[in-house]
């Protein structure tokens, strides 16, 4: 089996008998709302419910250049997408938040 890990991309390959189960990891995709960008490079974010997050840190290149462009230097408010598996998160896109 080949599959790219979610966290960092890289390309990975098991082998094992057909006869054999594999697990299969649980993701989960949460959209928060973007509220602030520490100076020690940790999003603060918001759910839908009101529960703050402070400990997504945030990601290296493209997601981290569309969270510059769009909610700092254009001030505008966006949402972003988490994703969460096996203890592990990291914020993959970036979209402007809907207006109400």
């Amino acid at each position: 089996m080949v599959a790219i890990d979610i966290f960092t991309g890289k390309k990975l390959e098991e082998l094992c008998p057909s006869t054999h189960n594999m697990d299969v990891p649980n993701v989960s995709r949460r959209e928060f709302q973007l509220l602030d960008v520490t100076d020690d490079g940790f999003l603060s974010l918001m759910s839908d419910n009101g529960d703050t997050k402070d400990d997504c840190k945030v990601p290296e290149g493209e997601v981290a250049d569309k969270i510059n462009k769009m909610f700092t230097e254009e001030g505008k408010d966006v949402n972003v997408i988490v994703l969460t598996a096996m203890g592990e998160e990291t914020c993959i896109d970036v979209k402007e938040a809907p207006q109400k």
